[in-house]
């Protein structure tokens, strides 16, 4: 492969783009098959990380026991999942007594799939933590709560659990891990598309030896953005940004600019 993009000459920098790697799950919808068509593209799907349970060896080293708490706090769908898979596991019964705290109405929703929802035990909050305090301050002397999560945590919710002195406990339950990516070693694209830190780890943990050559990399977020410059690497394509909030408007108008 050719010389990194810092290396190479101002009119090199925007270079034709036919085909796109979008380190994710394939979608049913999405802007990038209209971007696909348009330009006349070929964009693959590859999730990079993936999300797999705690064994229940593992879990039994924590010496938590999930029905010892009156209380659980759901941050995403992920967490309802793999707790109430971690409790059939562990032959664990929730008491039919216990409070849910949902961070959003989404992840609200989706526990009316594993219990009977009853409004007075289901707590539903609209995007943070802190859109729950009526609800947990109602309940910080009765109840002690559970946080189960993945092993990068949840450290906005534990800093305000603690700030604010309540009696809780993390769980892990579930690991966020790179994928086996090994069958794309001899396969190269214009364009790759990363939205997390985790994604970039992920490419070098399966490609310890990777070089950015002449492969765009188009970055979602400032933490991402970091993790790549981190690396070495060169930021070709960036968003959310005034002009570009979306990744798919920041990689068409990147393409514009190579047909120019």
């Amino acid at each position: 492969m050719a010389t990194s993009l810092k290396e190479q000459n101002p009119k090199d920098t925007y270079r034709q783009v036919k085909s796109i790697l979008v380190s994710q799950p394939k979608p049913e919808r999405s802007p990038y098959y209209k971007l696909e068509q348009k330009y006349d593209l070929k964009i693959d799907w590859r999730p990079f990380i993936h999300v797999e349970p705690v064994s229940s060896k593992e879990f039994r080293r924590l010496r938590i026991k999930c029905d010892d708490y009156s209380a659980v706090i759901f941050n995403s769908k992920n967490a309802i999942e793999h707790f109430f898979d971690m409790c059939k596991r562990m032959r664990v019964q929730m008491s039919s007594e216990t409070k849910y705290f949902c961070l959003t109405e989404a992840v609200a929703n989706y526990l009316q799939k594993f219990i009977i929802y009853r409004k007075r035990k289901v707590f539903v909050g609209k995007r943070v933590i802190a859109d729950l305090a009526t609800y947990l301050n109602k309940h910080k002397e009765t109840e002690n709560f559970l946080l189960p999560c993945s092993n990068l945590g949840s450290k906005h919710i534990t800093s305000y659990l603690t700030e604010h002195g309540f009696n809780y406990q993390e769980a892990m339950m579930y690991k966020t891990v790179s994928s086996d990516l090994s069958d794309l070693a001899d396969i190269t694209y214009d364009v790759l598309v990363f939205f997390s830190p985790l994604g970039i780890k992920s490419l070098y943990e399966n490609f310890p030896d990777f070089q950015q050559n002449n492969t765009r990399m188009a970055i979602f977020g400032n933490s991402t953005s970091k993790a790549v410059l981190d690396k070495g690497l060169t930021i070709n394509i960036h968003a959310p940004s005034k002009e570009n909030p979306s990744m798919t408007m920041a990689i068409e108008n990147y393409i514009k600019k190579t047909k120019k």
